[in-house]
């Protein structure tokens, strides 16, 4: 079984004014120099899924036009269960609206219907920079196979911001502070449990894959997450059984009222987590490793999740590589092609040369991406 995208139209996205694509299960490369909106191209796919995508951007970041009526992106995407519509619009107020087989819908059912992974030029340098791209990285691969994910990491967010402002405001009532605590406490175990397991499947799915990718061996630090997965058995992202974890949790919060109103912000918890990775054949940490090496780990992981995906759905997910054959040697651009092929995954991919993409041969549609002054514009290649 597979899962792509058949058909993708874009309405004032960016440097799209409009633009619409006809493709097939085959893997995608867009070729053309920068500044062409091949990128925009993928910003806008990234859209069928949940969250603010491969940018981060905000909704009216997106538009054409600033202060005009927005930005529309309708898709079919065809699934295991059959075809199905997907249409994202950013309205003008900044407001993204989503709608599934022509109804309503909140943006986490998008990860049901098209999950979704991407590599970005701007991920290259993740082993080596702060430790929030690398747990956006991270919930990323989580929200792929926990869609609840998401629903927690809001949820813990608001408890805490929530919680800060009453410590930085004072005086706070006590009452209001523990149940806001315990809030914070809840959605973080879901989140520390969810990220734990996510980190065992990456580790399990690269084991003993056929590939010339290096093996990453990821692990997180933090404390909850460290003590979820040292648990007996495989971690669960359904965080009951480690209530024991959650309470702890929840009374060091108590405890560090006073250090926290000082700091005028929470300094324990999941959202000052990381994660590390080592490539295992040196066992050497990511971050010591050469540009090249770091950049291989990161699609490892990549193909690992795309690989533990297929195995839990039978159909892999949708993939979005932001220049990904830019830095790779010729062998290493044959052996992801021959990856992404043998997955059965559409793999959408960008590079400002022909020649990047000549190993896939016939195993992919190719398309001239232009700018003009009316536009981005699309044509398929020979």
């Amino acid at each position: 079984m597979t899962r792509f995208v058949r058909r993708i139209a874009l309405s004032q996205f960016r440097s799209h004014a409009a633009t619409a694509l006809d493709v097939d299960a085959r893997p995608v490369a867009l070729v053309g120099p920068n500044g062409a909106g091949k990128t925009n191209l993928l910003e806008a796919l990234s859209m069928l899924s949940p969250g603010r995508g491969l940018r981060g951007a905000a909704v009216a970041e997106m538009a054409r036009a600033p202060g005009a009526l927005g930005w529309r992106v309708r898709a079919t995407v065809e699934t295991p269960e059959g075809a199905r519509e997907i249409v994202s619009t950013g309205e003008p107020e900044g407001r993204r609206r989503v709608e599934i087989d022509g109804k309503p819908a909140a943006q986490g059912a998008l990860g049901a219907v098209a999950p979704m992974l991407w590599l970005t030029p701007a991920m290259d340098r993740l082993w080596i920079e702060g430790a929030e791209g690398r747990r956006r990285f991270l919930d990323r691969a989580a929200l792929s196979f926990f869609p609840d994910h998401g629903a927690a990491a809001l949820a813990y967010e608001k408890a805490m911001r929530e919680r800060n402002r009453l410590l930085r405001d004072g005086p706070a009532d006590p009452a209001w502070l523990a149940a806001l605590e315990a809030r914070m406490a809840e959605a973080g175990g879901a989140l520390a449990a969810a990220r734990a397991a996510t980190a065992a499947r990456l580790n399990a799915a690269q084991s003993g894959a056929k590939t010339l990718f290096p093996l990453a061996e990821i692990a997180i630090v933090g404390d909850m997450e460290q003590r979820i997965a040292a648990a007996a058995g495989t971690p669960s992202a359904h965080p009951p059984e480690h209530a024991d974890i959650v309470e702890d949790f929840r009374a060091a919060l108590a405890r560090a009222r006073r250090e926290d109103a000082a700091a005028g912000r929470a300094l324990i918890g999941p959202h000052r987590s990381d994660l590390a990775a080592t490539h295992a054949a040196k066992g050497v940490p990511a971050r010591l490793c050469s540009t090249g090496e770091q950049k291989a780990l990161l699609i490892s992981l990549v193909l690992a999740n795309a690989r533990a995906l297929a195995a839990d759905t039978g159909a892999a997910p949708i993939l979005l590589l932001d220049e990904v054959a830019a830095h790779l040697d010729a062998e290493r651009r044959a052996a992801l092609f021959g990856a992404l092929c043998a997955l059965g995954a559409q793999a959408w991919m960008t590079g400002t040369g022909p020649e990047l993409f000549e190993a896939l041969g016939a195993r992919a549609r190719r398309f001239a991406v232009a700018e003009t002054a009316a536009g981005s514009t699309v044509r398929e290649a020979a």
